[in-house]
Formats: structure tokens, sequence, C-alpha cells
């Protein structure tokens, strides 16, 4: 569950080292440090093409997180991007964000099957009690 930064400097991934998966960057050149992204729980990090924003799913919330990758790397405040139903398994890319950023690829949950009402009419119905019932009377 890891992903490079853009200018390949970066690296996003999820880890539940503290028992809740959570979202973290470290530097791919000088490895070491790393900061904490998300504050509530996050899987499946991706970068947008520009560097400049870290997404990724909290339960049924698409967070955004501003990021800043130099001269010194800062990450801002996580925030709600949109909230939905959609499909997602941790450690399975299945959400994708358009070049411009602004657009993102997610395969929706499948809508439960309704449950099917089935009737069956039965004329005579008396009739057909006695003859499955022995010794129904009128």
């Amino acid at each position: 569950m890891a992903t490079f930064s853009p200018d390949g400097r970066w690296l996003a991934y999820a880890s539940n080292e503290t028992g809740r998966f959570e979202v973290y960057v470290q530097s791919y050149l000088s490895p070491g440090k790393k900061w904490q992204i998300s504050t509530e729980g996050g899987t499946g990090p991706v970068w947008a093409r520009n560097g400049r924003e870290l997404f990724y799913r909290s339960d049924n919330k698409t967070m955004v997180v501003d990021i800043t990758t130099g001269p010194a790397f800062t990450a801002g405040k996580p925030r709600v991007l949109f909230e939905g139903e959609y499909d997602f398994a941790p450690g399975v890319e299945n959400y994708d964000v358009a070049p411009d950023g602004q657009r993102f690829v997610m395969v929706k949950k499948p809508e439960p099957a309704p449950l099917e009402k089935q009737w069956r009419v039965l004329p005579n119905w008396f009739e057909e009690l006695k003859h499955r019932v022995p010794g129904a009377k009128n």
C-alpha cells in the first residue's frame, strides 16, 4: 500500500503499526523520519499529479491533505473532500485521480438486490388443505 510522489522523492503508504491503518509519508531518498498524514484512520493514498495534494480513504470519506515538499516537507490538516459508498479494500488500488485533481474514478458499491416477493394463488385452497391434511373436515 505504497505510492511514489510524482517527483519520485516521497513515499506515501498506509500502515497499521499503531493498531489501526493510518497514512504516512517519508522521504524515499533519505529514509528515516516519517510524517503521519491521516488523523482518524486512512488507507489507499494517491498523490495528485502536481504533488501538492495527497488523497486517501477514511471509511466512507475521501480525504485530501495539502502537501509542500520543498525545501522541507509539510502537510496540512486533512479535510473531507466528499463522502460516498464506494467499493474499497485496503491494499487494492481501486480508485484514481484525474490529472487535473478535480475528478475521481471510483467503483460504487453494488446496490443490494431487492427482496423478491412471490405470490402464489391457490384457488380452492380448502380442497387442497383437505388432500394434504388427513382428517381435515369441512
